[in-house]
């Protein structure tokens, strides 16, 4: 069913515009080795460039710029905190970039260093696509990733291009941050909403400042409570959304301490070095 789904959409025409849609499952706090976030991320693609977004993030975001409506804001799912980052490439030039906000402020990293792969010959079906293995070692960890050549897009999640095919499943060895490719589908555009004039940093000073982010009550925009629901949406300056139960928040001893504690970025960056 997969296979038949996917020869379809690539048969078409290759100007057109499509999306990949990846179900991510990562471990945010190495402290607890049980905890596991499952989210989905969105790789759209022209043919000449690509955006690599949260899929719930757009959305929301996506709602919001047509309506400027609030209430869109606050209905909107949720999504991690530590998959707010975009990733663009350009096929032509050959660079990437990565972007995300600290505060509230747009964040820039130039990417000099691509994977360097090792394809082999093992090969396999996942979710009914013929694929190869190739594995590399990249940003400290040892990734283990599974491409097709169906397809005619050298690209993948996050920052992972440069194979002769499409990633359709990649991991790295500890199994911590694991990409499967689930949908294919035809799109009228790709990602518009980059950040306009960001801050460019290094990666090291990126690091830096999420590991040194504390919560506090500067950093809030607004406060809505939905006593129907039992909630309260807490937006920050950068757009993000905690979302709260009010029994909860009866529960709390110290209400500040235990929302920072919430918005304490992972531990577990996907990039080691």
């Amino acid at each position: 069913m997969y296979k038949l789904l996917f020869l379809l959409i690539v048969s078409i025409t290759s100007a057109q515009n499509y999306r990949f849609v990846y179900e991510y499952k990562m471990k945010p706090d190495l402290s607890k080795k049980d905890s596991v976030v499952t989210d989905y991320m969105n790789l759209d693609t022209d043919g000449k460039k690509s955006y690599f977004y949260n899929a719930v993030k757009y959305e929301r975001d996506s709602a919001y710029a047509a309506s400027k409506s609030y209430k869109d804001l606050l209905t909107a799912k949720s999504y991690d905190q530590n998959l707010s980052y975009m990733v663009e490439k350009d096929y032509r030039e050959k660079t990437m970039n990565f972007y995300d906000k600290f505060k509230t402020v747009s964040l820039r990293i130039a990417e000099t260093e691509m994977p360097k792969w090792n394809i082999e010959k093992d090969d396999a079906e996942i979710n009914g696509i013929h694929c190869q293995k190739a594995t590399s070692v990249y940003k400290g960890r040892t990734w283990e990733a599974w491409f097709s050549k169906d397809y005619a897009v050298s690209d993948g999640p996050y920052k992972f291009t440069g194979l002769p095919g499409l990633v359709v499943k990649i991991r790295d060895l500890e199994d911590q941050h694991v990409f499967n490719l689930i949908q294919i589908k035809k799109i009228n555009s790709v990602f518009p909403f980059l950040p306009k004039s960001p801050k460019k940093v290094t990666f090291a000073e990126y690091k830096k400042a999420m590991a040194n982010f504390f919560f506090t009550i500067q950093d809030i925009e607004g406060i809505n409570v939905n006593k129907q629901d039992e909630k309260m949406d807490i937006q920050l300056k950068d757009g993000f959304i905690l979302k709260v139960g009010t029994g909860e928040l009866k529960k709390m001893k110290n209400m500040d301490e235990e929302i920072a504690r919430r918005l304490k970025r992972s531990n577990n960056l996907i990039e080691r070095q």
